[in-house]
């Protein structure tokens, strides 16, 4: 007589086949990603010059958009309708470098300066108006948080509009419109009465949110309801947060992007909220050895990091390691070129 226990474990084995089988069945993350009509704009540096590349969200039919050996392109931004890319150039060197806020279309024509002595622009939710952040001081200094006050430019008009708090705004940096227009999410350093902090600012208004999270560069998902942001230098991560509340606040964190070697940064939500990407890559401080940048963090725009790539993973994928194998990590780029500061879009039909 076979023991009792035998179709116990027949059964078992044959659910366990069927779940590897159906695991097998199920798309891979490249696969979602090809099957996406969304790109990923982001800067690298190539032939000693900084030019922005767009790529497929899979990293597919990657492709150099500015191409200009000439000039630096830096710090792309897509238009939230998916037409227009808002971009810094440096111009210059040492500290009598100039950076300015440009504009141009997705397929990179009809470029346009709309300032100098301009950091870190971020558009409207309605693609109309280009916010920027005016440069502290004449003489250039690579510290993203070398800013004061906010600037708004309309493009249909050409005019300049200074946030209405304009003279109480300082040292912010990685500012971006939550999507119902009603705030600016922002990095604040030693400025506005915070050593550090990630500050909700009323875009027409003067209340002030301190968002009560540690690290830096918060970004607002496309529904309003989420924030991402960097907690350190090996982590990015996801939270609830209402921007429609009367007092947004943050909730427990559902995703967090790890990797305990190399520094994780510069995190951007694709337009339907579904998946994340982020630059990752070695520690350093430049190399000022090469070209057009400068000495400072590695994660700082402008600046040499050797070994960067563009990674993407799932906004419910719970935790992911980027230093070690994971299904939920696909590198979108493995030159490691200096790829940072991703910005995802839907180009406009």
């Amino acid at each position: 007589m076979q023991p009792t226990s035998t179709p116990r474990f027949h059964c078992l084995a044959v659910l366990s086949l069927l779940a590897l089988n159906a695991g097998a069945d199920e798309p891979t993350l490249r696969d979602q990603l090809g099957g996406s009509h969304f790109k990923l704009v982001c800067e690298g540096y190539v032939d000693q010059n900084w030019d922005l590349f767009v790529m497929n969200a899979d990293g597919s039919q990657r492709e150099n958009l500015t191409h200009t050996p000439d000039i630096s392109e830096l710090y792309p931004q897509a238009s939230p309708d998916g037409s227009k890319i808002s971009f810094m150039v440096d111009t210059g060197e040492g500290r009598e470098i100039i950076r300015s806020a440009w504009v141009m279309n997705v397929d990179g024509t009809d470029r346009k300066k709309i300032a100098d002595y301009a950091r870190q622009a971020f558009w409207g939710p309605d693609s109309k108006v280009v916010a920027y952040l005016p440069q502290e001081y004449p003489k250039f200094n690579v510290i993203d948080y070398f800013t004061k006050g906010i600037m708004f430019y309309d493009l249909s008009t050409g005019k300049t509009t200074p946030h209405p708090n304009n003279e109480n705004i300082r040292h912010l940096y990685n500012p971006g419109f939550s999507p119902n227009g009603k705030w600016i999410v922002a990095t604040v350093h030693a400025g506005m009465g915070f050593s550090h902090a990630n500050l909700l600012i009323e875009a027409h208004g003067d209340r002030v949110i301190n968002l009560g999270i540690p690290g830096c560069r918060p970004t607002i998902s496309p529904d309003g309801k989420f924030v991402a942001w960097g907690p350190g230098d090996h982590e990015v991560a996801t939270a609830p947060l209402d921007t429609d509340a009367d007092e947004p606040k943050v909730g427990d964190k559902i995703l967090q992007v790890f990797d305990e070697k190399n520094k994780v940064y510069h995190i951007d939500w694709s337009p339907d909220g579904k998946f994340v990407s982020c630059s990752c890559g070695p520690n350093g401080k430049g190399d000022i050895s090469q070209p057009k940048t400068y000495a400072s963090a590695s994660e700082i725009v402008g600046v040499y990091a050797k070994g960067w790539n563009i990674y993407v993973v799932p906004a419910n994928a719970g935790a992911v390691h980027l230093d070690q194998p994971d299904p939920n990590a696909l590198a979108l780029t493995t030159d490691g070129e200096s790829h940072k500061e991703s910005d995802w879009f839907q180009p406009k039909k």
